[in-house]
């Protein structure tokens, strides 16, 4: 069995809460990136303590109320489906601090997590705060939601974005890393992959390698579930009929996003 991919978990944790994913250090090889994917239903509320982490609360769908006992971020939150393909309202919460996160309506919420001892000032991230990119030509195009990129100062080591890719085009492409510690030509930043699918019993490909093969995985993804990407290049495949959304979550020792693409597929680039 694949230790890259996970499938969701259903493990109901809280009165009304479902934990859907839960990737932390101690049962994944990343060091810098943790993640949490709940669900909600109305009324039902999540709290949590934390120590030496920061965390960027994404409202993946649905709204929810998210507060650190200071400041209240009310009924935030934008959409109903991942694939009405418009940017969302996420909750920035540094370290040592806590938080409580109670749904408005039936709500997925994503918990990004990265090591982190300065503190920050809470930050609501609105929708309108997105900036959205169309990367790519031909049949490698993607659109690109971002909600903590490496220009927002809002993070000590987050690094949050949404991704979609319609039918029959390839994202994370050409196959691209950042797993050397080598600035200003390459930064080290792991990275967890959440995926969703339009229509729902759709599935993506997703390879995993190193330029020594020590590491290469080849994956078939299915609705809802994850990814893991500690090293190496990381490309997705849509298949015909299907759109892919993921959410991609990236942190390492700087927060800088340098990638290298691999060398054997640059030319695609340069066509």
């Amino acid at each position: 069995m694949s230790k890259l991919l996970r499938k969701p978990e259903l493990k109901v944790i809280n009165a009304g809460v479902t934990l859907v994913h839960d990737v932390t250090s101690n049962n994944s090889t990343l060091e810098y990136v943790g993640f949490k994917m709940i669900d909600l239903v109305p009324g039902a509320k999540y709290t949590e303590q934390l120590g030496s982490q920061e965390c960027c609360i994404v409202a993946v769908t649905g709204k929810i109320n998210v507060t650190d006992h200071t400041v209240f971020f009310n009924s935030i939150g934008t959409r109903e489906s991942v694939f009405e393909k418009k940017p969302t309202d996420s909750v920035y919460v540094s370290n040592d601090q806590s938080f409580v996160i109670e749904a408005v309506s039936q709500a997925r919420v994503a918990l990004c997590y990265s090591p982190s001892n300065n503190q920050l000032p809470t930050k609501l991230i609105s929708a309108a705060d997105n900036s959205v990119e169309h990367r790519g030509t031909g049949n490698n195009q993607r659109m690109v939601q971002n909600i903590l990129p490496d220009s927002d100062p809002s993070a000590n080591s987050l690094l949050v974005v949404e991704v979609y890719t319609e039918s029959g085009n390839w994202s994370s492409y050409p196959p691209h890393k950042h797993d050397q510690d080598n600035l200003p030509e390459e930064s080290f930043l792991e990275e967890t992959y959440y995926h969703e699918m339009n229509p729902k019993q759709g599935f993506v490909f997703q390879r995993v390698y190193t330029d020594d093969r020590s590491l290469d995985e080849t994956m078939t993804v299915e609705n809802s579930d994850m990814v893991i990407v500690p090293v190496g290049y990381h490309p997705v495949g849509v298949p015909e009929g299907y759109t892919s959304y993921y959410l991609n979550v990236m942190a390492g020792p700087t927060r800088v996003w340098k990638f290298h693409n691999d060398p054997d597929h640059e030319w695609i680039l340069k066509r």
